[in-house]
């Protein structure tokens, strides 16, 4: 394979002098072609390679260091055109900040929401999108009304539903989409926005732990860039900036442990039985992040570290318990399947660790054993600014951080007992396929219903999704994995939590 000549740190390497490795491998096995000379290492902690798969991030790879450099060659005075899913939502609202600030540098052209009409209207008035969509033909027609009312000169076409979010994902104008859904309901539009070659700016978790096998593929044959914007991948990704093909050993994540960290098991059990109610409402308040109500149920069952390694009295305290835990576990979950598709490491060398002060928001080991970490302030905005700049640095109106002002930062190992969604994560990672559509669907299903009060326990979060997983092993499948295995995956798991509920709140685990 023949590369471009690459400038990089002072040097000049004419890569057409050499026969390189193509390093493509799948899951548990490496692939190479016939080389003459390997110029570049092999990644990971064995140095063999296996289990290593190429990123969907443009990082780890010739091609990617010599875009990096092209692109910061061009200067900061770059514009984009933006399209923003979830544009009421917390990610939606904080992008737009940063076109507030950065007024040169972004035009909005599409925007889709929820429900909330006069805050989509308010939006729309300010930015001027091309389309405006929201979830339901009753929201888009309450969102013309306002309009109307408030002398809007420039109608945007509005539209609705599933579709609606495609639209605005699909605009032909913008050329990044700032996926900020939650959800599996951000995985189409997504595929969409792939296929056009829009950039993808993602917040949206799901999009990567369910259809990982059909999102990689389309990156790759459409060229786009896949640009994480939530804190720890960020991280990840701008710690990997100007690092060579092959010198990434590990990936370590940090998590800050959820809304019950400072608790141990028995003073949580204690809180759970004398005050079920503050429990239940603390599971949903980070105590670092402004995150959605989803996101932080999975960080308190670290839930969503383990996605992103890739949600009476007696059954209220396992309830609470487990939704704690669930948080943690989902979160945790997701992080470490997210990184493995977007950075391309293998599940062991993807390690997670506590960090209660999230200043460090995630590290890599590079193969001489250095690590280099991102540090920052608790601030969603700076990733999310990152991933619609990148690979430039924008000058922004934010507290510089002071760690004379932090004083210290503390890490500590995960407990898996604990936080036994972490587990499930690596496990389902490991199995690949169509299973981590089944984690995510059976984690998003139990999430919700335990925000909605329906007599779910805490505990019984990590049961169900289980559950769902032995249940799939009849119909798992690991191969040529499309959208529609994926969707059918997300449904099932989803009729299997709903159906299962009932049995788990009525056998309910105990912890010991």
């Amino acid at each position: 394979m023949k590369l471009p000549s690459i400038a990089l740190c002072g040097f000049l390497l004419s890569a057409q002098q050499y026969e390189v490795v193509s390093f493509t491998p799948s899951i548990g096995q490496s692939r190479q072609t016939t080389t003459s000379l390997n110029i570049f290492s092999t990644p990971g902690s064995q140095g063999d390679g296996i289990g290593w798969i190429d990123p969907s991030s443009p990082v780890n790879s010739a091609a990617s260091l010599q875009k990096t450099l092209d692109e910061c060659l061009k200067g900061s005075t770059f514009q984009k055109r933006i399209s923003i899913l979830g544009s009421t939502g917390s990610i939606g609202t904080q992008t737009l900040e940063i076109v507030d600030a950065c007024p040169e540098n972004y035009v909005v052209d599409a925007l889709s929401a929820g429900n909330n009409a006069q805050l989509m209207a308010e939006q729309v008035m300010k930015y001027n999108p091309k389309v405006a969509s929201l979830s339901t033909p009753e929201a888009a027609k309450e969102l013309k009304t306002i309009l109307s009312d408030m002398g809007c000169k420039n109608m945007p076409e509005i539209v609705h539903g599933a579709e609606g979010i495609v639209e605005a994902a699909t605009v032909s104008s913008a050329d990044t989409v700032v996926t900020g859904i939650v959800g599996a309901a951000g995985l189409l539009p997504t595929i969409e926005a792939i296929k056009l070659g829009k950039d993808i700016a993602l917040a949206n978790k799901e999009t990567l732990i369910s259809g990982g096998p059909v999102i990689n593929p389309l990156v790759e044959k459409h060229g786009i860039n896949m640009l994480p914007a939530d804190s720890e991948h960020s991280a990840i990704f701008q710690c990997l900036q100007g690092v060579p093909p092959g010198g990434l050993r590990r990936v370590i994540l940090t998590a800050s442990g959820g809304a019950f960290r400072d608790l141990s098991k028995d003073e949580l059990f204690d809180m759970c039985k004398n005050d079920p109610r503050a429990v239940q409402k603390k599971a949903t308040t980070h105590p670092n992040w402004d995150m959605g109500a989803k996101i932080t149920l999975d960080s308190a069952t670290m839930m969503n570290k383990g996605l992103e390694v890739s949600r009476r009295c007696l059954m209220c305290l396992f309830a609470c318990f487990i939704c704690s835990i669930t948080q943690l576990y989902t979160y945790t979950q997701s992080q470490v399947i997210e990184a493995h598709y977007l950075f391309g490491a293998s599940y062991d060398d993807i390690d997670i660790v506590i960090h209660p002060q999230s200043i460090v928001h995630s590290m890599v080991e590079t193969q001489d054993t250095s690590c280099i970490a991102q540090l920052g302030w608790a601030d969603m905005r700076l990733p999310i600014v990152y991933s619609v700049s990148w690979p430039h640095r924008l000058k922004m109106p934010y507290k510089p951080l002071d760690l004379a002002e932090i004083g210290s930062l503390t890490f500590k190992a995960p407990d898996r007992v604990k936080y036994p969604c972490i587990q499930l994560a690596y496990d389902a990672g490991k199995k690949g396929g169509t299973m981590t559509a089944v984690l995510n669907a059976a984690n998003e299903a139990a999430n919700e219903m335990f925000r909605e009060d329906v007599g779910l326990g805490f505990l019984d979060i990590p049961k169900l999704i289980e559950g769902a997983m032995e249940a799939h092993k009849e119909d798992f499948k690991e191969k040529d994995v499309t959208l529609d295995d994926i969707l059918n995956c997300d449904e099932w798991a989803r009729e299997y939590v709903a159906k299962e509920t009932a049995n788990v709140v009525k056998e309910p685990v105990i912890m010991t």
